[in-house]
């Protein structure tokens, strides 16, 4: 048997060899690549995690401030009702006071219309007629059973109201006096708040004044003060400009 050349026998062994390294370098390659892409399919879960995780913990977040708003919007609501608890009581008590008064209301009305029509009969005797209309109108109402007792009221203080204007205006109007003679006779009156009242006949020639203290109408100077009673009737009436004029005022006293 003829052994083949030396040189041959080498070459032969290193493709050989050539062969087999190449097979592991493939297999070497292979095995690489698949652990890069399954690295690279690793870092996708790794970033889609990371991701997912970003989104929760910004979305723990938004939930956590909520939570916080809630708590302080709780915290305010609860003072909120024990404020609102508070304000209930005070308005069931001003309802049991309510209708402790409406109980008492009635009478508390009847005794002011009765001062206010004591009050009348000691004031100037101005616009009598027409304020005891009034005083009788308010009595009437008191067993009408169709107001109110809040329209009762309303009435009567509409009445003070009314009573408490006439002592801040001049006022002129026909009224009729019982003169020395007996016989009533109609006269222009002026009243001056609750200063002063006085009459004028319509030819102007008798002139008088009402005394608080004797109750009575008294005569006046109609030399003296017959064209200032005069001109005050007319600016009472609007019919000229206001002016200082000189009439009998009865002296203030001290009240008792």
């Amino acid at each position: 048997m003829k052994l083949p050349p030396l040189n041959s026998l080498a070459a032969a062994l290193l493709v050989a060899v050539s062969a087999a390294g190449a097979d592991q370098l493939d297999k070497t390659l292979a095995e690489a690549q698949a652990r890069t892409s399954a690295a690279q399919q690793s870092q996708q879960r790794i970033d889609q995690l990371a991701e997912q995780t970003g989104a929760r913990e910004q979305e723990y977040k938004q939930i956590l401030k909520q939570s916080e708003g809630l708590t302080v919007y709780l915290s305010r609501l609860d003072k909120q009702l024990d404020d609102q608890g508070r304000r209930l009581e005070d308005i069931e008590a001003s309802i049991a006071q309510v209708a402790v008064m409406q109980r008492q209301l009635p009478a508390v009305i009847e005794r002011m219309i009765d001062a206010l029509d004591e009050f009348i009969a000691l004031d100037f005797p101005f616009y009598l007629d027409e304020r005891r209309q009034r005083i009788e109108f308010l009595r009437g109402n008191l067993s009408a059973s169709q107001l109110s007792v809040a329209e009762k009221f309303r009435q009567v203080m509409e009445a003070y109201q009314i009573e408490n204007d006439y002592g801040r205006k001049i006022s002129a109007y026909k009224g009729t006096v019982e003169l020395e003679a007996g016989a009533p006779r109609e006269v222009n009156m002026l009243q001056v708040g609750r200063i002063a009242l006085m009459y004028q006949t319509t030819d102007g020639r008798v002139a008088g004044a009402w005394d608080p203290k004797l109750r009575q109408w008294v005569p006046l100077d109609s030399g003296q003060y017959g064209k200032a009673i005069r001109q005050a009737l007319r600016i009472a009436e609007n019919q000229a400009a206001k002016d200082i004029l000189t009439v009998p005022v009865v002296a203030p006293e001290v009240a008792r």
